[in-house]
């Protein structure tokens, strides 16, 4: 048995092409069925975040999976996307530097990890995870909790919110008396306020599609709820609007904002799009007063703090190596016991 890993990241295919592709959680189940009817595979989980679109499957014949999973992403996507592939054992590499943050637009962040055993309790609960793939995923949080806790890998800013902040403080200089709104109270959306707050921002408005969800984080720090159908009432007050909701198509366009524009005097507004699919039309770059940035223009930022996690990126790897080489004498445990039932059973 082989464990396959496909997909595009960061690295791979910019923002505007990542976003085709992106599996919102309310069809990722449908995406599992369809994929776990590949020929020749047995088991798939499926990994989508703002920075990643990956497939980790067990399969007897790999290619015939990867074009499976290839024509199916294309028929999503309108193009044929720009994949990366591994098979064993750089498949279980890949998966535990993933795992760890070291593959990360942000080296060493840690939000991805919660994103892993959600992409791993979905696969789980729709049936589709097999023997092999329990044992990867259960082995890649070990691996990520070792790297986290025997490294200095989660040294300075290890979120794509922090960096947005940081990206925020560098355009005005200092936060303090700065007046944010944040839309979308998910876990990067509420990173994101945490780092504001601790930034000595003055005024921070939550506004989210359930309100009771605003509500509870504005309280958490300090902050003010709004409900999503109202929060162009508080346009005109803002420094910054940071977005990161979970909309299938952008509700940042130039024909929303350039009436509102009007309201803010001249004031500029800094708008940091941290969605995929973006929140923000490109378009309203172009609009006077308003500097956009998305996903992809952080990475920038997110390099200038790299140099203590770099030099803690050759004790994570060689880490991540000696557990590849535990989990790949399991899985050659289990072949080599199957092999011996095989063999006396016939």
């Amino acid at each position: 048995m082989n464990i396959l890993c496909a997909g595009l990241n960061h690295r791979s295919a910019h923002v505007d092409v990542r976003e085709r592709f992106a599996i919102p959680e309310t069809e990722m189940t449908e995406m599992l069925g369809r994929l776990r009817r590949v020929e020749g595979v047995s088991g798939v989980v499926m990994l989508s975040t703002c920075n990643r679109v990956e497939l980790y499957a067990s399969s007897l014949c790999p290619m015939r999976a990867l074009d499976g999973f290839r024509g199916i992403l294309t028929e999503r996507g309108g193009l044929e996307p720009p994949l990366y592939h591994h098979d064993t054992p750089q498949a279980v590499r890949h998966l535990f530097r993933v795992a760890s943050g070291l593959d990360s637009m942000v080296i060493g962040e840690t939000e991805i990890l919660g994103q892993v055993k959600k992409a791993y309790s979905v696969a789980s609960e729709a049936g589709v995870a097999t023997r092999s793939l329990h044992k990867l995923f259960q082995h890649a949080f070990r691996v990520a909790k070792s790297v986290r806790t025997e490294t200095q890998i989660t040294s300075g800013p290890t979120s794509v919110g922090s960096v947005a902040v940081e990206l925020a403080g560098k355009i005005f200089g200092s936060l303090e008396g700065r007046r944010v709104m944040i839309l979308g109270a998910g876990e990067i959306g509420e990173r994101t306020a945490r780092s504001l707050q601790s930034r000595g921002v003055r005024s921070v408005i939550v506004s989210n599609r359930t309100y009771e969800r605003a509500a509870a984080l504005a309280a958490e720090i300090g902050g003010m709820a709004l409900h999503f159908d109202h929060w162009e009432k508080a346009f005109g007050d803002i420094d910054i609007l940071i977005t990161s909701t979970n909309a299938p198509h952008a509700i940042l366009t130039p024909e929303k904002l350039v009436p509102l524009m009007k309201l803010r005097r001249g004031a500029p507004l800094f708008v940091i799009d941290l969605a995929v699919p973006r929140d923000a039309d490109p378009a309203i770059n172009e609009i006077d007063g308003i500097f956009l940035h998305d996903v992809d223009s952080l990475e920038q930022i997110a390099a200038q703090s790299l140099d203590i996690r770099k030099q803690e990126v050759v004790r994570c790897e060689s880490l991540i190596d000696d557990h590849v080489g535990g989990f790949l004498n399991w899985l050659r445990s289990i072949h080599d016991s199957g092999e011996h039932r095989h063999h006396a059973s016939s």
